[in-house]
């Protein structure tokens, strides 16, 4: 079996997992996990290698090291061990840019509390009306995240409609007054070749 600094690699492999295994629980995150457990099983693999193999005895370590470590980083990925794929928590303040929730207590301009609903690990905001106070319960959107722990929200109700939604609206009701035109045109003909 290879040596280094006098003392058996296989050893060295399981002695060097271990560490970050347990760096791991200092430094959670996934800066160790992955390559501690690949190390770690490689010099388990490697003690219970025989002797004799040689030099083909570190190939078998070096791929299962590869192996392992691919594996390990698949299962961190998929399960996503430290919580939810990053959705329990906010990258920054521009984040919170056009969420919308539910008022918890009187948004006015200068005091209120709103539920975001996607709003990170605790989604309650301080909060301060963008126009005009918005009761309890009233759906609001975020409209400046401010960078601190302020936001400044609307009321969805106040946001109404535009002129685009207003034509699409004008162009809705006309295909539908078409359509029942062509449907009652439709009936009449009938109706006559019937008789």
């Amino acid at each position: 079996m290879a040596m280094v600094f006098g003392t058996d690699l296989s050893l060295l492999l399981l002695l060097a997992g271990a560490l970050l295994i347990i760096g791991e629980a200092f430094a959670p995150g996934a800066h160790f996990i992955v390559l501690g457990i690949a190390l770690l099983v490689a010099g388990l693999v490697g003690l219970a290698l025989p002797a004799s193999l040689g030099v083909l005895s570190l190939v078998i370590m070096a791929g299962v090291v590869v192996a392992v470590g691919g594996i390990s980083l698949y299962i961190y990925r998929q399960f996503d061990f430290y919580g939810g794929k990053g959705a329990g928590r906010t990258s920054d303040s521009d984040s919170l840019k056009g969420k919308t929730g539910r008022v918890t207590e009187r948004v006015t301009d200068t005091d209120g509390e709103v539920k975001l609903d996607s709003g990170g690990f605790n989604p309650l905001y301080r909060a301060r009306a963008f126009d005009e106070e918005i009761p309890v319960g009233e759906e609001v959107i975020v409209v400046d995240p401010g960078g601190g722990n302020v936001i400044t929200v609307e009321s969805m109700a106040a946001l109404g409609t535009d002129d685009i939604d207003d034509e699409l609206e004008a162009d809705r009701q006309a295909t539908e007054a078409d359509g029942d035109a062509t449907t009652a045109t439709a009936d009449r003909d009938t109706e006559s070749e019937t008789a």
